[in-house]
């Protein structure tokens, strides 16, 4: 399975958010759905990734081309 595929657009959005820094408060407000929902997708990625924090789902991210470092 093509890595980049494993996750939803949504939470791509949601990653490349988080991979910038800001804060699942910040997340939730730029793309206007509740914290919980921003969370759940969080929790959604790091399942997918088996990862457990943000900066193994960002490295994981990277590692396999699911984000372009050149866009940050």
């Amino acid at each position: 399975m093509n890595k980049i595929n494993i996750i939803t657009q949504r939470e791509k959005e949601i990653l490349d958010l988080l991979i910038r820094g800001q804060s699942n408060q910040r997340i939730a407000k730029n793309l206007a759905i509740s914290i919980h929902t921003v969370k759940a997708h969080i929790e959604s990625i790091y399942r997918k990734f088996g990862v457990h924090n943000k900066v193994q789902a960002a490295i994981y991210a990277v590692y396999y081309k699911i984000v372009d470092i050149n866009d940050f």
